[in-house]
């Protein structure tokens, strides 16, 4: 991910966590953490006024939908029961939790979570190199030596590229000695562990969703709307009050426990499909993330299929503020 998209995807966070402050305080105490919000407002004071009022209409759009899916964040039982706001660190995501704004209420223990995506839909950005076990790292399970046999000439090869100084773009024929024998690799590695093991397609996807329900926020600027998603798989989200019920019904989503077909994208010669039973399916495309060659790659990584029970609603944005 470019900064400038990084930077947005900040920009918004601090714009949706500010909606929230003010839209919850109108009906309860809310206190909103400072000091987790301040690269999210460094974002923020960064971009033009225009983007400024895109990310409000964005973030405007949805919260009353999230209201009415979650009536735990309004419904105010005693002074003392205060809804707290804020932003997650970078290191959160590292242990597994993915989740951006944290919306939580002390008194009775409870907690819900949101991932804010500007203008994009990827689950994750995971790299390869000739140092990362992505095994161990994405389903607990260690590549194997032939694994590592077979990646190693292509890091090595990348390795003399950047110490030449070579740019990606000079290289005519990195789909065929870089991507294509990466992901060959990476795929039989994947169906090896299958074998080895049937809870991996459960913990690929916990490793990309995280070891948190949440919901996905997407804010489209050039469709105009906002783009709510539950991802609702252990039950946490949609909880009733004690004087409140939820408007909306969010149904839990069942993992996968088989995978159904791993192979290369038709005509591509740098992403993955992979298809699994209960509506899931991924592509993983493979892509360099520099001018300059470096020994390292990057995935785009995201969910072509999901689960009918996983419920996506578009928010249109008001046509002013």
């Amino acid at each position: 991910m470019s900064n400038r998209s990084n930077d947005n995807g900040r920009a918004f966070e601090y714009a949706c966590i500010k909606e929230l402050e003010s839209s919850i305080s109108a009906y309860r105490p809310v206190v909103l953490n400072e000091k987790s919000i301040e690269a999210s407002k460094r974002a923020w004071l960064a971009i033009s006024n225009e983007q400024q009022e895109k990310l409000i209409l964005a973030s405007k759009a949805f919260i009353n939908l999230l209201f009415d899916a979650e009536p735990l964040i309004l419904e105010n039982e005693s002074k003392s029961d205060v809804v707290e706001l804020s932003i997650n660190k970078d290191s959160d995501a590292e242990a597994g939790d993915v989740r951006d704004i944290i919306i939580k209420r002390q008194e009775i223990s409870w907690d819900i979570g949101l991932s804010m995506k500007h203008n994009h839909f990827a689950a994750k950005h995971s790299r390869l190199s000739a140092k990362i076990d992505f095994g161990n790292k994405w389903y607990g399970l260690p590549c194997c030596d032939d694994y590592w046999l077979k990646i190693s000439p292509v890091f090595e090869n990348l390795c003399k590229l950047k110490e030449a100084r070579c740019a990606w773009h000079d290289m005519d024929d990195k789909e065929i000695s870089v991507y294509l024998p990466l992901l060959n690799a990476f795929m039989e590695e994947i169906e090896r562990a299958n074998k080895i093991d049937n809870q991996i397609p459960q913990r690929l996807i916990s490793y990309l969703l995280g070891i948190k329900d949440f919901y996905k926020v997407v804010s489209v600027d050039r469709k105009r709307l906002t783009e709510i998603q539950s991802f609702n798989l252990r039950g946490e989200l949609n909880k009733n009050g004690k004087n409140s019920k939820a408007k909306i019904i969010i149904p839990t989503a069942d993992l996968p426990d088989e995978i159904i077909l791993l192979r290369l994208k038709p005509n591509s010669t740098n992403t993955v499909e992979m298809f699994l039973n209960n509506g899931w399916s991924l592509s993983f495309r493979i892509h360099n993330a520099s001018t300059i060659v470096e020994p390292s790659l990057k995935f785009d990584i995201q969910f072509v299929g999901v689960p009918s029970n996983i419920i996506t609603i578009n928010c249109q944005w008001e046509n002013n503020l």
